[in-house]
């Protein structure tokens, strides 16, 4: 902030709604040596709360000066931890707001927790050019979980800059319910069972600096305020030398849409990566719970609203794990068994979004294999409903978890950027999809099928959805590189779990979520393309991200290309789910296909 207002730039106003690393040219980084220098340079968002403008500026490190400064008009930046107080204390100071939480027999206002929740855009014209936020509210009293005692419909809406409520939805009273919310056993705990994890010969991997290095994999990380851990330049050691496979690797952009079209419930569909910035809400983790006993945990830097550091503690762990059986081989003359034991590396963190808990593991295998665990946990979001309605129960849109509680269905979709470098820059995407044979004399019992790959040569040929009659999958194959086969080299995305939207192609979710309208998105390698709905998500009108971008339809063949992967998680709530839920795993592989002449995990070491 001193180099920008030294240049006179920003305002006293100015508050930042990010500072992150401007990553260098990756050009630049591909020719990067060791002892090398490198540019650094800082990527500063910034709003201006009385001028209401944002603005983007870059920042040259070594030089303290200003490299570039742009203004971006019709834009909301990200919230920041102050819009979140504003709003709070906004809506508690509100006459209107105080008289219907006290029609529900709450009398202690300071004792409701204000959960203040993204805007979005619905065409409203007295809404256009407002800095807003939609409100509701939770009697939190004296209990830990307030999401278990939700004021039902009542949405306040508050104009930010004018530091107002312009809106207050009010759909009925609804007893506020008292349904024990707690995370605890109604019973005797069960005894602990202590697990020993024991590496006598120390930590298998290497960390130098932001570098990691284990096994065959060599592989950089980093912690950004909107994506949170990123990977780059990921590579496997083969034969004295690394071969590229990834250079980066994030989490794009995130949607949860509710199932409820009610007033109060159907603008509830956050996009926390672009509407509040993932990385910004990691968390502590801690050992023995969130990590194992053997976990490195590791700390960030980020920035507050005025750009001084903040520590982020231990929010990144690495730790090897066992991975089960790896291969094993019988021979049933001899009865002779050869077999291995698995072990993997995972990066892995954590972040909170309000009522939900997310965790991330990036997991590397010893096969060449990287993988990407998705953990959903957390507090479901419900709704209080009177006993009545619960007695006679028969809402389309949610489940009853508890008495007078019903949690409404929703959905989670993840859109993942992988900046693919299959042993070099240079790749061709083709689709796998696998078929029967029709009868006839090539197919006399019937059985036989095929698989046939199709090349992706635009980017509209590369809009895809997830096909399971025909195991679809996608590779990428190095069209210049082959392997002793005379195969190109090549990496397979293998989904696992996936769901479809069920927000019309019309509404204004899928508008702004156009990222969800496709498993599979393709597009050349753009440093300026990074977030699949946009660069500024908060109350956008949509089309942006990967709808407009691929609109070229450029071509993609042998390529510097980029994958874009949507994984969806549709949750119908259990009782089970309540009052926390178990971790709900999901996620993703990337699977060597030819990248190696055999399996390269057949160095891998007896037990000792």
């Amino acid at each position: 902030m001193e180099v920008l207002r030294a240049d006179g730039r920003a305002s006293d106003t100015a508050r930042f709604q990010a500072l992150s690393l401007h990553e260098p040219p990756k050009d630049e980084v591909l020719a990067w040596r060791p002892g090398q220098p490198l540019r650094r340079e800082a990527l500063a968002l910034l709003y201006d709360r009385s001028r209401r403008t944002s603005s983007e500026a870059v920042v040259e490190l070594r030089g303290r000066k200003v490299v570039s400064w742009k203004d971006v008009p019709g834009v909301q930046p990200a919230y920041t931890p102050e819009d979140l107080a504003v709003t709070a204390a906004t809506v508690r100071a509100d006459p209107a707001w105080r008289e219907a939480v006290r029609r529900r027999g709450i009398p202690d206002f300071e004792n409701v927790q204000i959960e203040p929740g993204p805007a979005g855009y619905y065409g409203r014209t007295h809404e256009e050019g407002k800095r807003l936020a939609r409100a509701v509210s939770y009697y939190r009293g004296s209990a830990h979980n307030a999401y278990a005692r939700p004021v039902e419909g009542l949405v306040a809406v508050v104009d930010l800059g004018a530091r107002k409520v312009v809106e207050l939805i009010d759909t009925g009273t609804v007893p506020v319910p008292t349904a024990d919310g707690e995370a605890r056993a109604p019973g005797p705990v069960r005894a602990p069972l202590p697990l020993q994890i024991v590496q006598p010969k120390g930590v298998g991997f290497e960390v130098r600096g932001h570098e990691v290095r284990w096994q065959n994999w060599r592989f950089r990380y980093g912690m950004l305020p909107r994506e949170g851990l990123v990977l780059y330049t990921v590579g496997y050691e083969d034969a004295g030398s690394v071969r590229p496979v990834l250079y980066r690797g994030s989490l794009s952009e995130m949607l949860v849409p509710y199932a409820d079209p009610g007033p109060a419930w159907s603008f509830r569909n956050a996009f926390d990566v672009g509407e509040y910035g993932l990385g910004r809400s990691a968390l502590s983790l801690e050992p023995l719970s969130d990590a194992p006993a053997n976990a490195v945990l590791l700390d960030a830097t980020l920035a507050d609203e005025s750009g001084r550091p903040l520590a982020a503690r231990c929010v990144v762990a690495l730790f090897e794990r066992d991975g089960g059986l790896l291969w094993k081989q019988y021979d049933y003359l001899t009865g002779h068994p050869e077999s291995r034991r698995a072990r993997e590396l995972v990066l892995s963190w954590q972040a909170a979004a309000a009522n939900y808990a997310y965790g991330f593991n990036w997991v590397f295998h010893q096969d060449g294999t990287l993988e990407m665990e998705v953990l959903l946990t957390g507090v479901l979001q419900v709704k209080a409903v009177t006993p009545a309605a619960a007695a006679a129960h028969s809402s389309p849109h949610g489940h009853l978890v508890a008495r007078d509680l019903e949690a409404v269905h929703h959905q989670h979709f993840f859109n993942f950027r992988l900046d693919l470098d299959v042993d070099g820059a240079r790749n061709t995407v083709v689709e796998m999809n696998t078929q029967p044979m029709p009868p006839g004399p090539g197919n006399p019992e019937g059985a036989g099928f095929v698989m046939k790959e199709t090349l992706l040569r635009t980017e509209r040929e590369a809009q895809r959805q997830l096909d399971l009659a025909s195991s679809r999958a996608w590779k990428v194959i190095n069209p210049s590189r082959e392997n002793s086969l005379r195969q190109p080299v090549g990496y397979v995305l293998l989904p696992a779990e996936n769901a479809v939207p069920y927000a019309r192609p019309v509404s204004w979710v899928r508008k702004r979520a156009g990222f969800v309208g496709a498993h599979l998105w393709v597009t050349p390698y753009d440093p300026a393309q990074t977030y699949a709905a946009g660069d500024y998500v908060s109350q956008s009108r949509g089309g942006g991200g990967l709808p407009t971008w691929t609109r070229a339809n450029r071509a993609l063949e042998n390529q510097d290309v980029v994958l874009w992967y949507t994984l969806g998680v549709t949750h119908l709530p259990r009782p089970e789910d309540w009052p926390v839920m178990s971790v709900h795993r999901t996620g993703f592989k990337l699977v060597p296909a030819g990248f190696f002449p055999s399996n390269p995990a057949l160095d891998v070491a007896r037990p000792e």
